[in-house]
Parts: C-alpha cells; sequence; structure tokens
C-alpha cells in the first residue's frame, strides 16, 4: 500500500552537501518504489547571506570562515566529488561563492507553480557541476526556462523583488526550530535528518518513519 510522506527539504544552492543529500534522497525513493508516494517541498536557508554581488573566491571565502587551508580545502573538495559521484551528481571546480537570496525568491514561485524541484535540480547543477553564478539573473532564469516555467514570468519575479518577505520569513521560521546547518530535511513535519546521508540511511530513516506512524510521538530520527 502506497503511503504518502512529506518531506521538507531546507537547503541552500551554495550546499554542495546539499546536492548530495538530494541525489541520495531521490535515489532511496527510487528504492522504496510504491511504498511511498513522496511530496518534497524546498525551503531557504543563506549560508553567506552577507556575499556581495560579485561573490568570492571559494579558497578566501572557507579559509575566512573556517579556518581552513588550500590543501585542506582541495581535500575536501575531492572527497565531495566521490560522494557525488557515488550518488550520480558530477562536482565542477566550482571556484567561486555567491549570494543566493534571489535563488531562493524564484524557488518559492516555483513552488506556486508545481515545479519547485525541477528547478531546484537545474540550479543545484548550473552552480555545482557548471560553475555558472546562482545570483545572476540570466542564469537564474535560463534554470527556470529548463525546469519547465515561463522564463518571462521567472525574469519579471526577479526584477520585482517578488517573494523577498516570504523567502526571510521561512528562513526565520526554520532558524527558530534550531535548523543551524543544511542540508536538513523534515520527515511527516516531526522527524529530522541532517546532513547528505548515504542512501541506505534515508531508505532505512524512511521505512523506520513509515513504520512509527501509528506510534505516539517520538525523538527524532537519526540515521546509524
Amino acid at each position: 500500500m502506497t503511503q504518502p510522506l512529506r518531506i521538507d527539504f531546507v537547503s541552500d544552492i551554495a550546499c554542495p552537501w546539499c546536492a548530495i543529500g538530494l541525489s541520495s534522497l531521490q535515489l532511496a525513493l527510487a528504492r522504496l518504489g510504491d511504498d511511498v508516494d513522496a511530496h518534497i517541498v524546498m525551503h531557504p536557508f543563506e549560508l553567506n547571506p552577507q556575499m556581495g554581488p560579485d561573490g568570492e573566491d571559494i579558497v578566501d571565502y572557507l579559509g575566512k570562515k573556517y579556518g581552513r587551508t588550500p590543501a585542506q580545502i582541495a581535500e575536501t573538495q575531492a572527497m565531495i566529488r566521490e560522494r557525488g559521484a557515488s550518488v550520480g551528481f558530477d562536482f565542477g571546480p566550482r571556484t567561486r561563492v555567491y549570494n543566493t537570496f534571489d535563488a531562493h525568491r524564484l524557488l518559492h514561485w516555483a513552488g506556486l507553480q508545481g515545479r519547485q524541484l525541477p528547478l531546484k535540480l537545474a540550479l543545484l547543477r548550473a552552480y555545482h557541476a557548471d560553475e555558472k553564478d546562482p545570483s545572476s539573473h540570466e542564469v537564474l532564469v535560463e534554470a527556470a526556462a529548463s525546469a519547465g516555467l515561463d522564463a518571462a514570468q521567472a525574469r519579471h519575479v526577479l526584477q520585482s523583488g517578488d517573494y523577498a518577505d516570504e523567502v526571510r520569513a521561512e528562513e526565520r521560521e526554520y532558524q527558530a526550530m534550531g535548523i543551524q546547518s543544511v542540508p536538513s530535511i523534515v520527515f511527516d513535519g516531526r522527524y529530522l535528518v541532517t546532513g547528505g546521508q548515504p542512501v541506505e540511511a534515508f531508505e532505512q530513516a524512511i521505512r523506520q518513519i513509515l513504520a512509527q506512524r501509528q506510534q505516539p510521538a517520538s525523538a527524532p530520527v537519526t540515521p546509524g
């Protein structure tokens, strides 16, 4: 019997682990097949909300933010490329970091059009695979068109500043819930799984969640 499952996916376009986590989650859902009818809803989180319009070199940015050396950053990026490949996501060089607020506004609009997940996937590929600037309106419109959205309407949303208040409100809501890192994935509105988990971990968590539905509310599910 197919069971419906709401999945709230809190993430940022700039986050490589969000690309890995979403790809891994989709593979887990594919394994579950007809056991679950998943509805994935994207929610905004900004890793670098103060980033200027020109972006910043990723080595400089990570060095200042986390105290990492260029060698450590290169090692982490190699590991991320390996993890991405294992779930079918190919990472490019990713040499710069950008502001993603407009991308989140466009994603909010895409959700009203029923095309949020395709746009999210297009934006993740544009930045992480193709090294395009996700703060560029041209890049965002191109991604919207590739996701089956109307390019002219997408451009109007970006130029008008629409949905800025809604995005800020959502960001505050999830911060108030204690979300401080991404990806953070909430299943059924009460079970939290964090990070770019392996496919098996997501599959195990979802099966456990479906099995616990008839039980009283419990602690968040944490993959083993």
